[in-house]
């Protein structure tokens, strides 16, 4: 697979579109699991009482990704290139950290979240100078 002569700008910020996303799909499927509501409607979830000060924190943690969408298409390239492969660095650890213990499920849309963050940190590295053209092979046999 090639992508050549492309922005990679516009590839950046559609990942980090891809990355969110996948937080509210799994988040929309997690109110399936059984007692889900009700746990939600009782403030606690899996015994975290969840408080403002968490509600923030998982909003700055939403945010940051959200942002990237904007700021992969604004920032010129050096603070573009660093801004992806730091905040997708840190974005894998959040995703990691919150899934100490995860179900099936959990595994899925982590394991794809962190695909596409390996690529975003990728993309973000192999930016250089030379206009805007960023090179992305893999070697496919048939």
């Amino acid at each position: 697979m090639t992508y050549e002569n492309g922005n990679p700008r516009v590839l950046l910020s559609i990942l980090w579109i891809f990355v969110i996303l996948n937080f509210f799909a799994r988040d929309i499927h997690e109110l399936g699991r059984p007692g889900m509501l009700e746990q939600m409607m009782s403030g606690t979830i899996d015994g975290v009482v969840v408080t403002d000060m968490l509600m923030l924190l998982g909003g700055i943690m939403i945010e940051i990704p959200i942002l990237m969408t904007v700021l992969a298409l604004l920032l010129p390239r050096g603070a573009n290139r660093w801004a992806n492969i730091g905040v997708g660095l840190l974005t894998m650890a959040m995703i990691v950290a919150m899934n100490l213990k995860p179900d099936l499920d959990n595994v899925f849309f982590m394991g794809i979240q962190l695909i596409a963050l390996i690529a975003i940190v990728v993309i973000a590295w192999r930016w250089r100078c030379s206009g805007q053209a960023v090179v992305i092979r893999s070697q496919i046999r048939d």
